[in-house]
């Protein structure tokens, strides 16, 4: 997966339709997450499409799988785990991952539907975070 800055630098070279395909794009990178995995436990909700997160545990870092049956709110997705992809429990539990994303001004770029569950995936992320930190 690629790094959040390295997403952004080139975000930031596109305009309009351009970035809607790097968000597809970013989609496809995405781990497959198995089927199985996609029950109503790891559904994100407030989501216009359906979205699943499902943490995995890798040694001491934090490692999410994650799909939508929406390409672009895949892509939506695929930047909040990249964010968040292979960090500490405790380094994602204290950053601030809303202002992460602040650069890709998604709620301008897309519409409100595209972008309502963001902060429900970002919350999920960090509770789960949070959870492992104070263990």
């Amino acid at each position: 997966m690629r790094t959040l800055s390295d997403i952004l630098e080139e975000y930031d070279f596109l305009e309009g339709d351009e970035r809607y395909r790097l968000l597809i794009e970013l989609g496809r990178e995405l781990e497959d997450m198995p089927d199985a995995l996609k029950t109503d436990a790891t559904l994100v909700r407030g989501c216009s499409a359906a979205v699943w997160v499902y943490p995995t545990e890798q040694t001491d870092q934090l490692h999410f799988l994650a799909d939508s049956n929406a390409a672009i709110t895949k892509g939506i997705v695929a930047l909040v785990i990249a964010a968040v992809q292979d960090k500490s429990a405790n380094e994602v539990a204290q950053m601030d991952v809303a202002k992460a994303l602040a650069p890709f001004d998604l709620k301008s770029q897309l519409s409100s539907n595209r972008t309502q569950g963001v902060p429900n995936m970002i919350a999920l992320v960090q509770e789960h975070a949070a959870r492992l930190a104070a263990a």
